[in-house]
Parts: structure tokens; C-alpha cells; sequence
């Protein structure tokens, strides 16, 4: 979410809450023990709850919401050149099961026109032709309006290697009890928090094939039917003081490259 040296992010500007947090590893099945899910275990945590846009809007606007987890202390040769011997994975999910890009090259050209909401569909247009419409469709399917961070349910939406297996992960909230009455996600996340921790479950849909769960389409859905999720960990934010780590949060760099070999991102999108 942030480019190493910049002082702003290309997406997700809108951080509403950073949390000190805990990864409890289960127990999982033996194919499923890869990297930091080897054995059951707990990681101290990073979390970061923000927008989708590369723009700070009011919470009340659609928006794509976003859930990104960095766990410290796990150790193994990172990917990123000069952060081999880094002891951190990140993990990013957005409350949408699939992207509104068919394509790299759709992903590249909306970023490219994002900064100018206004002239988008018709700068749209000049790199994509009649594509542009269908994109512009799709983008406005997946923003929504939310009244709680806390009971979406989070998904990666593109696939990570997993050992030997591919897969995509998504968070599956443990709370579901109506929202604080706020419209400011921020307050609302805080208010939970007054009251006792928050919960998902991290999850895994192992690939099938092709046809019901592509590498490449991020616009198309694993369907749980076809992909059964399978537990993996359970991700906790204890109660705390919001601005605790609000600012260290902020500070930091996700994104899925700081990964190991057997957790590494697949595909043209990642």
C-alpha cells in the first residue's frame, strides 16, 4: 500500500485505524502446515484499517474497505532485494471477493486516471475503448457503503502461492451485532473496542482448476462451493487505545511481496 520512499500511497490513503493485533496458528492438516502455519503458534501483529481510493473521502462516500495484517517475528529468506533477513509477512484483503480488473493492463489504466474522478470515465475511454464501460461497472459494484469495519468479511481476491498448493485467503468476522451508532468507521471500530476485543478467522481456498478458480481473473470469485474455505488462524485486536499505534501504523509499508518463498503473491495482478 506504500512505495518504499514515498510519503504517500498510490491507493488505500485513508487509513482509519492501525492495532497492535495477534495471529493464533491452529492446528491445520498436514498440507496446509506452510511457512508461519507450520504449527500452532501466536505472532504479534500489525493491522490497518482503510479505504480503497487514493483519496482521503468522507466515511459516508462508497468505497472499497481494506484489512491489511502484517505479522511480525516470522522468520525464513524474505522476497524483496535487501529484506531477505526481514522477519515480517503481510497479507492485504478488501472487504470484495474478486477485483473490478479482468487485467493488468485494466488495473493500470485506472490508476493511471484515478487522481481526477471527474474526467475518469472519459480518460477511461482514450486507454480502453468500449472496455471502459464495463470497468466503470464494475467499479461500481464493488464500492459500498459500510456502517462497521468490524463485520465485513475480507478476502485477499488474488492468489498466493501455498506450499504446494495456490490459494486465496479471506477473514471471516466473529462478531455480527449491529454497529455503534457513528458515522465515522474510526469511532466505531474505537467503541467495539471499549467493550472487548474483535476476531476473524484467516482462512484458505485451496486452487481446483482453471475454470473455477483462475490464477490470473481477478474478477471472478472462488465460490465456496467450489473452494471450501479452510481455517488456518484466528486474527485478534485486543481492546486498546486507538491512537496507541495509529501513527506507527501509518508509518508502515504493506505489501505482499514482504512474503517468503512458500507464501509468495501469483499471478500478473500481484
Amino acid at each position: 500500500q506504500r512505495a518504499r520512499g514515498s510519503k504517500h500511497r498510490a491507493l488505500h490513503e485513508k487509513q482509519h485505524a492501525g492495532f497492535r493485533a495477534k495471529l493464533e496458528v491452529l492446528d491445520v492438516t498436514e498440507h496446509l502446515r506452510v511457512a508461519l502455519f507450520a504449527a500452532p503458534k501466536t505472532f504479534d501483529a500489525y493491522v490497518r484499517f482503510s479505504n480503497g481510493s487514493g483519496r482521503v473521502a468522507s466515511d459516508d462516500k462508497p468505497d472499497v474497505r481494506a484489512l491489511a495484517m502484517k505479522i511480525l517475528g516470522v522468520p525464513g529468506k524474505k522476497l524483496i532485494g535487501g529484506m531477505e533477513e526481514e522477519t515480517t509477512q503481510d497479507f492485504l484483503c478488501i472487504n470484495a471477493p474478486a477485483l473490478a480488473f479482468r487485467s493488468v493492463d485494466e488495473f493500470i489504466a485506472f490508476a493511471q486516471v484515478a487522481d481526477s474522478p471527474a474526467l475518469l470515465p472519459l480518460r477511461l475511454f482514450g486507454k480502453l475503448g468500449f472496455g471502459a464501460f464495463g470497468l466503470i461497472s464494475r467499479l461500481l459494484a464493488s464500492a459500498k457503503k459500510t456502517s462497521s469495519l468490524a463485520t465485513e468479511k475480507y478476502f485477499s481476491v488474488a492468489p498466493i502461492r501455498f506450499g504446494d498448493f495456490a490459494a486465496r485467503l479471506s477473514l471471516a468476522p466473529a462478531q455480527d451485532d449491529a454497529p455503534a451508532k457513528t458515522a465515522v468507521l474510526a469511532d466505531e471500530l474505537a467503541a467495539r473496542l471499549a467493550k472487548g476485543p474483535l476476531a476473524w478467522t484467516l482462512r484458505a481456498q485451496l486452487f481446483v482448476d482453471d475454470a473455477k478458480t483462475p490464477i490470473e481473473d481477478t474478477s471472478r470469485e472462488w465460490s465456496e462451493t467450489d473452494a471450501p474455505p479452510v481455517p488456518l488462524a484466528r486474527l485478534t485486536i485486543p481492546s486498546q487505545d486507538p491512537k496507541e499505534v495509529f501513527e506507527l501504523v501509518e508509518s508502515l509499508a504493506f505489501d505482499p511481496w514482504h512474503a517468503c518463498e512458500e507464501l509468495r503473491p501469483l499471478g500478473a495482478a500481484m
